[in-house]
C-alpha cells in the first residue's frame, strides 16, 4: 500500500504546483512582504501557527499551489518572535490582536474552542473570512461546515463571514460517504470509530508513550494476560483517558451526553447529517480510542434508498477525490493506521454489500486525523474562498 501527495489542495486533484522545490530558507524582509502584497495575491493568516495542526499546516502550504501573497503566523504571546518555515521562508510569529488580522483576506484557525469563540468573530469583522478547526461553530445554522469534496458551495453562503471545519473523526469518513451518497442516496449510517490518542492532544501521544513503556518494561512482561495486571502497570498515569490505552481500548472519546452518548459520537451524527444536507438521516456512532498514535479509522455500516453493487462502489471510490480505494483482501491489501498515517486521503477497503440487505454496503477507511482530519481541510477550504475572490 502506497500514497502520495496531491499535487494541490484544491478541488479537483491534480490542479496546482508544488512548493519550492529546494532546502534553503530564504529570510523575509518587509520590503519582500510588501512585494508579496503587490502581487494581487490574498493575504492568509494561520492562527494557532505554532501547534501541531499548525504544523501540518504549514507543511501543506509550502507544496502547494502558490495561491498567496503574505502569509502571517498568528499566534499567543508566548511564541512570538519564533521564525516558523514556510514556502521556504522564515516567517516571525506575531501575538494574536486584533492588528494581526489588518489587510487578512482569509485566516485559518487551529485553536481552542474558546479562542476560536472569542476572536474568530474579530477576525471577521476586520473584513476576513475565517475557516476554524475548533468545535466552537460547527453546528451555528449561520456557519456552514464544509469538506470541499462534498459540500463546497456551501462555502459561499456565510453570514458570520466562518467556515467551520469538521471532526476529524467525521472528516476520516465523509468524503467517501459522501461519494457513494451521490450515487445511491444515504439512508442510514452506523460507524463504529477506531481513534487514535493524537486526538487527545500532545497529552494524549505523550500517555500512550509512557504507558506502553510501562507495560513493556522490567517486571511487566506478561502485562496483558491477567486482570487487572495493566492497570497495575500503568498506575494512575492514565493522562486524558478514564482507563489505560496501551494494551487496551477505551470505548469512550469526549465527555457525557445524555442517554449516555458521548460527545463525540453525537459531534459524528449532527455533523454529517449538516454535511450531506440530510437533517434527519439516522446515524449512530461508538466511538473507541485506540494505541494508535495517528490516524484514524472507522468500520462504516451504510444503508442506501438504491441497491448496491461492490462492483459499482469501487468505480465510485476509485474516481472520488480524496479517497483511495486499496481493497484486495485476498492479498492482504486493506487500511490500516500504520499505512495511512502521514498521507492525506481516506483509504478505503473491506468493501462488501451486506448479506442481509442489498441496499447497503459494509466498508473500511482511514484518515490521518492531523492532515485531512484537520489542516488539509481547512487548507482546502481556504482554497475555496480564494478562488472566489480571485475569480473575475
Amino acid at each position: 500500500m502506497t500514497a502520495t501527495h496531491p499535487e494541490g489542495l484544491g478541488m479537483p486533484p491534480g490542479e496546482g504546483a508544488p512548493g519550492l522545490p529546494g532546502g534553503d530558507v530564504v529570510r523575509r524582509t518587509a520590503a519582500d512582504r510588501t512585494a508579496a502584497d503587490r502581487t494581487g495575491k490574498p493575504t492568509l493568516a494561520v492562527v494557532g501557527a505554532t501547534g501541531a495542526v499548525g504544523a501540518v499546516m504549514l507543511e501543506l502550504l509550502s507544496r502547494a499551489a502558490d495561491i498567496w501573497g503574505e502569509i502571517r503566523l498568528v499566534a499567543s504571546a508566548r511564541s512570538v518572535g519564533r521564525k516558523l518555515t514556510v514556502r521556504g521562508e522564515e516567517v516571525e510569529v506575531v501575538a494574536l490582536s486584533e492588528e494581526a488580522f489588518e489587510g487578512v483576506a482569509v485566516a485559518m484557525f487551529d485553536v481552542p474552542d474558546e479562542v476560536a469563540a472569542q476572536w474568530a468573530p474579530i477576525a471577521a469583522a476586520k473584513g476576513a473570512v475565517v475557516v476554524d478547526n475548533s468545535g466552537a461553530f460547527r453546528m451555528d445554522p449561520d456557519v456552514p461546515l464544509v469538506v470541499p469534496e462534498v459540500n463546497a458551495h456551501a462555502a459561499r453562503l456565510r453570514p458570520r463571514g466562518i467556515i467551520a471545519n469538521p471532526n476529524c473523526t467525521t472528516l476520516s469518513m465523509i468524503v467517501a460517504v459522501g461519494a457513494l451518497h451521490a450515487e445511491f442516496g444515504l439512508s442510514e449510517l452506523v460507524v463504529s470509530s477506531y481513534q487514535a490518542v493524537s486526538g487527545a492532544g500532545k497529552d494524549g501521544v505523550d500517555t500512550l508513550r509512557a504507558q506502553l513503556a510501562a507495560v513493556t518494561g522490567p517486571g511487566a512482561a506478561t502485562a496483558g494476560t491477567q486482570p487487572g495486571d495493566v492497570r497495575r502497570a500503568v498506575g494512575d498515569a492514565l493522562g486524558p483517558f478514564p482507563a489505560p490505552v496501551a494494551l487496551n481500548v477505551v470505548p469512550w472519546v469526549g465527555s457525557l451526553q445524555e442517554g449516555g452518548w458521548s460527545s463525540e459520537e453525537l459531534k459524528v451524527r449532527n455533523e454529517s447529517r449538516k454535511i450531506l444536507g440530510l437533517p434527519d438521516l439516522p446515524v449512530t456512532a461508538t466511538c473507541v480510542r485506540v494505541p494508535v498514535i495517528t490516524t484514524h479509522s472507522l468500520s462504516v455500516h451504510a444503508r442506501f434508498e438504491n441497491e448496491v453493487t461492490v462492483e459499482r462502489a469501487h468505480e465510485i471510490l476509485a474516481n472520488a477525490p480524496g479517497v483511495v480505494l486499496c481493497d484486495s483482501p485476498e492479498q492482504g491489501e486493506f487500511p490500516t493506521p500504520a499505512d495511512a498515517v502521514g498521507t492525506d486521503p481516506a483509504w478505503v477497503g473491506r468493501v462488501r454489500r451486506s448479506l442481509d440487505d442489498p441496499k447497503a454496503l459494509d466498508f473500511f477507511v482511514c484518515g490521518d486525523n492531523q492532515r485531512k482530519g484537520a489542516a488539509l481541510n481547512a487548507a482546502q477550504i481556504a482554497e475555496v474562498v480564494a478562488a472566489e475572490m480571485t475569480t473575475p
